[in-house]
């Protein structure tokens, strides 16, 4: 499988997520993945085997358990084909950037620091003093 079809399934998008937060149990990401997508243990499992036969992630067993881990060598992959196309993106990205810069620069400059002024000691209107009627 084209490692962008296997990227357009949302289930294994999910848990390539997790996976980049660190290693996880297939009963963990199975948990997760019931939860939010509503889907059955076989299903994730079936999800789980389509990312590690393309490269996508690792299991190893641990007694009873099987740990997942994120595999790289696929996402080289994506990251690979898609250098093509940065050229397209990256300049873009950098305007944006730069306009941000501007835009906070030119907020600061506009909105000088105001002293607030002194206290009166002897003024009804501080915060935390109420006036008292006679």
């Amino acid at each position: 499988m084209h490692a962008f079809n296997v990227l357009a399934d949302p289930v294994r998008r999910r848990i390539l997520e997790l996976l980049t937060e660190g290693e996880r149990t297939s009963g963990d990401i199975t948990a997760i993945i019931r939860a939010q997508f509503g889907l059955s243990q076989p299903g994730v499992s079936l999800q789980l085997k389509v990312l590690r036969d393309n490269g996508f992630a690792t299991v190893r067993a641990a007694g009873t358990h099987r740990i997942y881990a994120i595999d790289a060598t696929a996402m080289r992959e994506v990251d690979a084909w898609l250098e093509r196309f940065r050229a397209f993106w990256a300049p873009k990205l950098e305007s944006l950037a730069t306009e941000v810069a501007r835009g906070k620069r030119e907020r600061r400059l506009r909105t000088p620091a105001t002293p607030q002024p002194a206290a009166d000691p002897n003024s009804a209107e501080q915060p935390g003093r109420t006036r008292q009627r006679r």
